[in-house]
């Protein structure tokens, strides 16, 4: 994600007066090099995560929802997540 679309999703979330907020994170992984296992450690450990795999399992959708306290930890969770090579956000 590009500085400008963490800008216009911390703008979005902080639209929002009622924190916490259950918030989905989404990201498409590649599934090779421990990607996935990676995700999966920096996404928040108090939420629930759900995969799915294409068909040809190159690919993993990771999906967690989590209670988030504010937007800046949701962003922080993003962006650490996005820094990773070949991660998708969605």
């Amino acid at each position: 994600m590009s500085l400008k679309e963490y800008e216009k999703l911390k703008e979005l979330l902080a639209q929002n007066k009622k924190w916490p907020l259950l918030y989905m994170f989404k990201f498409i992984v590649p599934n090779a090099d421990g990607k996935v296992q990676r995700v999966v450690d920096l996404l928040p450990k108090h939420g629930k995560v759900s995969y799915k795999h294409t068909k040809n399992l190159k690919y993993v959708s990771v999906t967690c929802t989590a209670s988030m306290k504010s937007p800046e930890a949701i962003i922080e969770v993003t962006n650490n997540i996005s820094s990773i090579n070949g991660v998708m956000s969605l």
